[in-house]
């Protein structure tokens, strides 16, 4: 019995002791005390911050970067656009077919039905969508699809290689539609999304970064002279089918057309290249209102401060765009620029290279005054310049009177070009791409007057006399300063 008392005794002195230990620490020991719980999470939140959830879904972002936004309300407004296109396949000729062409029958290039496909922006809710024109040109049928999958054929309202933009048309009412956005204040470093089909993957994604502006890659000055290049590179992937797709801010806004990729392997190498949404806008607007871009020109030959050719030059600046001559009657001849002048500044906006003058000058029409800033002989110096046509004219012109045809576009001839040249009619190059025209020596400016002798009025006449051509051609007519000229051409 006293045993038993005794080991009661040391179990309850043991419990006494660890209360006592425990009381004792507390006291002496207060920053464990509910109020300090209270001071250690003021401390974690200072060097934490949760993520922001979106209208308390699963989902969630970090703080200040919502992709989720963007993404939703832009690929409602891309489309999928599948063009039918013909192209010739040249058939097999034998070195006798000329002698024997009887026997050997018609071995002329033969059509062939193919198919592209590409992507879209509508940017009205009554169905007017951008693309790049090399989703569409000569595609003898348009098909666009939207997100939900409803299908419509399209019609080309018109098409501007300079800028690779066309403008597309469905019969469709309230579509969802992607603003546009000002992409003069899109900046290096800013977080941009794309959006398109490529290789046929409808509404895909991608995110990246604003990699650089007014990029030019000499991709549309290698088929055409006129080519305007003043792109934004980005790092969103991009690949075929992505062309004519969206670029957008991440407030959802249309800042540029996806176009062209950077690649030695045909696919996503790393950058993209977007023609910028300011741009996009003025070519949008002059092909719905007249069918035709209405290029303005300043009328100057322009090289980079820093081209090879002129590297042994110190002109005292490394910013700006070397005027290396003037065209007789341009807009900068009447307004006094000179060969040799540095343009610094167009309406006060700095200029540091050819691609941004070019972007530039791009956003007028023929007829309207720009503000130019240029250096002579280290002197800054003003002057008003009033921008004119490819062809030195402050006219309008309209889809009516120009027209584009295998590589080339033709617009009818004015009553005082007949008058001059003597001439009773004819169709004028004004632009040249890569094509049949170009291939044969055609330059611009070349008035055609007959196909295979037959007179040829006008634009219309040219294109209806050229349709129910095949095999060799005989092209004839003059060049304006009277020089006539004959070309053989293979059509169709």
């Amino acid at each position: 019995m006293e045993k038993r008392q005794f080991f009661i005794g040391i179990i309850f002195a043991s419990i006494f002791s660890a209360l006592l230990s425990v009381g004792g620490f507390i006291y002496f020991n207060p920053s464990t005390s509910g109020t300090d719980n209270q001071n250690f999470d003021e401390i974690q939140s200072n060097n934490t911050r949760f993520s922001s959830f979106l209208d308390e879904t699963e989902y969630n972002v970090p703080e200040g970067i919502n992709f989720i936004y963007a993404a939703e309300q832009v690929t409602k407004g891309v489309v999928h656009i599948k063009a039918e296109v013909e192209r010739d396949v040249p058939r097999g000729r034998s070195p006798f077919e000329e002698f024997f062409r009887d026997y050997y029958g018609d071995k002329s290039p033969q059509p062939r039905k193919g198919q592209s496909s590409g992507s879209g922006v509508i940017i009205s809710p009554d169905g007017y969508i951008v693309t790049n024109n090399h989703v569409v040109e000569n595609a003898s049928n348009l098909e666009v699809v939207l997100h939900d999958n409803r299908s419509y054929n399209a019609k080309v309202i018109g098409a501007d290689p300079n800028t690779d933009i066309a403008l597309l048309k469905i019969d469709e009412e309230d579509l969802n539609f992607v603003e546009f956005g000002n992409s003069d204040h899109a900046k290096i470093g800013e977080w941009v999304l794309a959006v398109g089909n490529p290789f046929n993957l409808t509404s895909t994604v991608t995110a990246g970064i604003v990699s650089a502006k007014a990029r030019n890659i000499n991709i549309l000055n290698r088929q055409n002279r006129y080519g305007i290049e003043s792109f934004i590179q980005t790092d969103a992937a991009v690949n075929p089918g992505n062309s004519g797709g969206a670029l957008v801010n991440l407030s959802g806004k249309l800042i540029g057309v996806n176009t062209a990729i950077a690649t030695p392997t045909g696919s996503y190498a790393g950058y993209s290249f977007a023609v910028p949404s300011i741009l996009v806008k003025k070519v949008v607007d002059d092909l719905k209102e007249y069918g035709i871009v209405q290029r303005a020109v300043l009328g100057v030959s322009i090289v980079d401060l820093n081209d090879p050719r002129i590297k042994d030059q110190d002109f005292g600046t490394n910013s700006g765009v070397l005027v290396a001559g003037t065209t007789p009657g341009s807009a900068a001849e009447a307004a006094g620029m000179k060969e040799e002048d540095i343009i610094i500044k167009i309406d006060d906006k700095a200029i540091k290279n050819v691609a941004e003058l070019q972007e530039q000058i791009a956003r007028y029409s023929p007829g309207e005054q720009v503000k130019v800033t240029y250096l002579r002989d280290g002197k800054e110096n003003e002057t008003t310049v009033e921008l004119k046509s490819l062809e030195n004219s402050t006219e309008i012109v309209t889809a009516s009177t120009a027209k584009m045809l295998g590589g080339a576009t033709f617009e009818d001839i004015s009553e005082d070009e007949m008058e001059a040249l003597d001439i009773a009619g004819g169709s004028k190059v004004v632009e040249l791409q890569d094509g049949k025209w170009k291939d044969i020596g055609i330059k611009e400016g070349f008035i055609i007057t007959a196909v295979d002798k037959g007179a040829i009025k006008n634009t219309e006449d040219l294109i209806a006399t050229l349709k129910g051509k095949r095999g060799g051609v005989l092209i004839e007519g003059t060049y304006p300063d009277g020089t006539k000229a004959y070309y053989g051409m293979g059509w169709q």
